[in-house]
Order: C-alpha cells, then sequence, then structure tokens
C-alpha cells in the first residue's frame, strides 16, 4: 500500500488551526448558542443594498466570478483615491496573509510579531517555515518600536501590527505607525492589518505614500460592513508588490455574489454611517455591563470589547465556560497578561440582554471554582 510523501515541513507541523468555529462547538456542546458574542462578526449585519445585490447575483452563480474582480476594485479606487493596480481582491485578509506569505517567506526567515497578536498570521507563517519572534504588548496596546527593534534584531523579512488590535481592540496612532514605517530595515516589509479601522478614530489612520513599498495594508468587508460569511477582503499596496500577487493567487477565489455583496456595500454610505453608530452604541452597553460588575473595559476602536475580569487567565477561562453554559458564546486572548480579559463581540440589544443577565452569576461559578 502506498501514501502520500508529505513535505518535511507540513509532516513536523501540528494538526491545528487558528481558531475553532462557532458551529464546531455548538456541536460539541449539543445546543446552538442564543448569544453570538465570541467571533468578532457583525451581529447588525450587511446593508439592505449589499443583501438585494447578492441575491440578484444568486441565479447567475452557475459563472465563476469574475477572476480580476475589476468592478471592486474600481469601486476601491475610488474610495480611496489610488490606481487599481495597487489592490489586490481575496478570500478575506486571511487568505490575503497566506498568499502575502507565500510570496516572502521561505524556510528559516524570520518574521516579528506580538505574543498574542492574531494567531492566523502566524499559522501562515509555520506553514510555509518561518521563523517567529514575538515582542510583549506595552500594556494593551502593540508595541511598533519594540517590534522595529526585534526585526532589526533577527533580519525579519515581515512585521505584522493590527491596527486597531485584535485581540485587545486598541490602537496606536496613525503618527505611530507613520513613525514605524519610517524605521523599517532595509529588505522588511511591515504588514498593517486594517481589518477594523472604519470602526477607529481618525487619529488612528496613518498617512501612507500609495507607491510605499515598504508596507501593505490589509482591509475586509467581514467587520464594519457586515460580509464575513461572504469571505472577501483586499489589500493595497506599491504596484509592484501587488503585482506579485498575480502570480500565485487563487484566480477564481472570491464568488461573485460576494464580489457584488461588496460592491453595493461599499456605496451604502448611509448604512455605513448607521452602523459606525450602532457599533459605538454596543461598546457603550458591554462596558456598561462589565462596570455594572465591577469589571472594567478596555477603550476599543473595534467591534468588540476587551473586559478585564481582574484576576488572571484561569479566572476568564473559567469565567468564559460558564457563559458558554449559559449559552453565551464569548471567547478571550490566549496570551499572558492579556488573558485576564475576555472579548465580547458587539451586537444587537437581545444578545446583550443575556449577556448581563449571564454575566454576574458566572462570575460568582467562576470565583467558587477556582
Amino acid at each position: 500500500m502506498t501514501y502520500p510523501r508529505y513535505t518535511r515541513l507540513v509532516s513536523s507541523l501540528p494538526a491545528s488551526v487558528p481558531f475553532i468555529g462557532p458551529e464546531t462547538l455548538e456541536r460539541e456542546r449539543g445546543a446552538p448558542f442564543a448569544a453570538r458574542l465570541g467571533a468578532n462578526e457583525n451581529g447588525f449585519g450587511p446593508s439592505p443594498r449589499a443583501i438585494a445585490a447578492m441575491a440578484a447575483e444568486a441565479g447567475e452563480v452557475w459563472k465563476y466570478g469574475d477572476s480580476t474582480s475589476l468592478e471592486l476594485r474600481q469601486a476601491l479606487a475610488a474610495h480611496h483615491d489610488r490606481p487599481e493596480n495597487t489592490i489586490v481582491v481575496g478570500e478575506g485578509v486571511d487568505g490575503l496573509l497566506g498568499c502575502l506569505v507565500r510570496l516572502i517567506i521561505e524556510t528559516g526567515d524570520a518574521v516579528v510579531t506580538s505574543a498574542g497578536a492574531y494567531p492566523t498570521f502566524n499559522f501562515h507563517v509555520e506553514g510555509f517555515g518561518g521563523v517567529l519572534h514575538k515582542v510583549p504588548y506595552k500594556g494593551d496596546h502593540e508595541d511598533p518600536q519594540a517590534l522595529i527593534a526585534k526585526a532589526r534584531e533577527v533580519g525579519a523579512k515581515l512585521i505584522y501590527i493590527a491596527n486597531p488590535d485584535n485581540p485587545m481592540g486598541t490602537w496606536n496612532t496613525g503618527a505611530a505607525i507613520e513613525a514605524m514605517i519610517a524605521e523599517i530595515p532595509e529588505g522588511c516589509l511591515l504588514v498593517l492589518d486594517e481589518a477594523y479601522i472604519e470602526m477607529a478614530p481618525e487619529e488612528a489612520v496613518p498617512q501612507v505614500a500609495v507607491d510605499d513599498p515598504r508596507v501593505i495594508r490589509m482591509r475586509t468587508f467581514s467587520k464594519h460592513y457586515g460580509l464575513a460569511g461572504a469571505r472577501i477582503g483586499y489589500a493595497m499596496g506599491a504596484a509592484e508588490l501587488i503585482a506579485q500577487f498575480e502570480k500565485i493567487r487563487n484566480h477564481f477565489g472570491v464568488n461573485r455574489i460576494a464580489q457584488a455583496g461588496a460592491v453595493a456595500a461599499l456605496a451604502d454610505t448611509t448604512w455605513s454611517a448607521f452602523m459606525a453608530r450602532l457599533i459605538a452604541g454596543a461598546r457603550g452597553r458591554i462596558a456598561e455591563i462589565a462596570a455594572e460588575n465591577g469589571l472594567e473595559a478596555v477603550p476599543s476602536a473595534t467591534n468588540f470589547v476587551a473586559v478585564d475580569c481582574g484576576r488572571d487567565g484561569a479566572y476568564a477561562r473559567a469565567v468564559l465556560a460558564e457563559l458558554a453554559k449559559a449559552d453565551v458564546f464569548v471567547r478571550m486572548p490566549g496570551v499572558a497578561p492579556l488573558d485576564r480579559c475576555i472579548r465580547i463581540s458587539c451586537g444587537p440589544d437581545a444578545e446583550l440582554d443575556l449577556l448581563a443577565k449571564a454575566l454576574p452569576e458566572a462570575l460568582e461559578r467562576a470565583a467558587a471554582a477556582l
């Protein structure tokens, strides 16, 4: 009998994924969650215009999607005032990160990120044989200067930073990111993950030249625009860098329904403004629920709030488990000291009402169990 001959790299990797999806958790527990507040989805949903555009396209789904995503790239080019050839569309930020790492990283290459930052990036780096070097957060923020210093020390080819940050929801100023870009070592590329930038204050948005070869910016329609299930995002960078994606990307990876929804969502500025208010209101409500229970909410510029449980990771995990027993799905950071927090996604009032009801008992039971 013969078997597949896996690469040495693949054979050396653990069989793991960055996240266990809520559907998997529901199957394991044998019941659905009543409040889905753990995956940083936009529980308020997408623009009605986006829904209509996707429904209209459903009958045409027998066709492959436009492999160039031209209409969407044209809309994004107008939205960001930059040429179309500086934008690439892909299967969410996750898919684009995978392409980027494949473009840049070979076995043994150094990559710098923050300990506790977005694990899917790490998953791609390890999958292509890169070596991760991590620096700690500075308080509850990623530390641009520490990232630069570590990149110089190890000769990194990539530096990853999210602004605003996941899992804490905090942000660095645009000026701090600009200063970071100015200090990037020769031959290193900054991966600036801006998945939550539409929900951030203006001060968090850096000014980056369209043709700056030192940085690539990752954006998504999953968060602010409420299209997480459509799997569509985009990256912006210098034209020469973006052109490299054509060599390896999955050219029919973004389906036509997702493309139509993204074009319509981008055009619906009224819904976008409405969404900003809904998310801001939910952040405030989560902070109020935390305060009512003697907890502190970390200031957030995203569609989730990290709530400091005031003790250690073991206690926060116990709180999370007790919330799950009450049918409330939330997640938490995986690295100390960030793991003293639980991370709660913004959502409709009915789901936050369930959180408000479940949290006091969850805290009490968690404390009793430790």
